[in-house]
């Protein structure tokens, strides 16, 4: 990997030269690259009608995700693989004991462009949740729509955020055992308004390498205290049972995402994704393979 500080982004600067440190950012790189082509997330020319490239915002929480994004991105522009320009950003959403100088000190030491937006939506929400529930869905959609409003200010094409594998794959299980639907975080969307992308980079990623990586850079993390701090949160306990399937049977966690990119419609329930009514005999050969279930003694 890349050792010099001279030719690395100073996001890099410092970076261990452990074997397995080179081992772990490598493997986040080969995987970020791997999704930002596989789901088409740089356009084929990447530059707007006037002829300027394409911008990404990139939603910085100072969580350890929204840095190995930023950092991964970095590499990948430096290798000359992602044709675009990254403008770093932060909304500050008011909430008490945020240190609010953090990132943007971090940012400018970085020499990384970036936008810091200051909405109160915290007050917004305590007043709006009743007590006992989640903040968490309120937040997102408040956060969501303010970092939609930046992207459009500053002629960005895509809103780029952290959601790594393991938050795709809670996601998914959500809808499975509350929202009795199959659907999870998609890596790539456009918004209702159909004005932006929506983009997940790190769609492949493990959420353990994000935390092993942020660690080994020494990044300033910042807790998010508002939804963490409370109990019972439906995604914490998604996260338990994963937890406990991965510690029994290591490397489930993998398979069960694997699932996500193998769906076959057929072999479902939904009649909106497989026309099941106008199946006859001898129209299609069935791959009635598909229904064993594999022995997993």
């Amino acid at each position: 990997m890349l050792d010099d500080a001279d030719d690395i982004h100073p996001l890099f600067h410092g970076a261990p030269r452990t074997t397995e440190f080179k081992k772990l950012r490598k493997r986040i790189l080969r995987q970020t690259r791997e999704a930002v082509e596989q789901y088409g997330m740089v356009s084929a020319t990447a530059r707007d009608a006037d002829g300027a490239r394409d911008k990404w915002l990139v939603c910085l929480s100072g969580g350890k995700d929204s840095y190995t994004l930023l950092a991964v991105l970095y590499e990948l522009k430096w290798r000359g693989l992602l044709p675009v320009d990254l403008l770093a950003c932060n909304l500050d959403q008011g909430q008490p004991g945020f240190p609010a100088t953090v990132l943007p000190e971090f940012l400018e030491r970085m020499q990384v462009p970036h936008r810091i937006e200051y909405q109160d939506t915290y007050s917004i929400v305590v007043d709006k949740v009743p007590q006992g529930r989640t903040f968490c869905a309120l937040c997102s959609r408040l956060r969501r729509g303010n970092l939609y409003r930046v992207a459009r200010e500053e002629g960005c094409t895509a809103v780029v955020l952290g959601h790594h594998r393991d938050d795709i794959l809670e996601t998914f299980f959500m809808n499975l055992f509350h929202g009795g639907r199959l659907a999870t975080m998609p890596p790539k969307l456009v918004n209702e308004e159909g004005d932006l992308f929506v983009l997940r980079p790190l769609a492949h990623v493990a959420e353990a390498d994000c935390e092993k990586f942020s660690k080994a850079m020494q990044y300033p993390i910042i807790p998010c205290d508002l939804c963490g701090s409370q109990d019972g949160l439906q995604r914490q306990q998604v996260k338990q049972i994963l937890d406990g399937w991965e510690a029994r049977s290591p490397g489930r966690r993998q398979v069960m995402f694997r699932a996500l990119t193998n769906a076959r419609p057929s072999h479902l329930l939904d009649p909106k994704l497989f026309d099941f009514t106008g199946l006859a005999l001898g129209s299609v050969k069935s791959d009635e393979n598909s229904e064993d279930v594999p022995d997993l003694r």
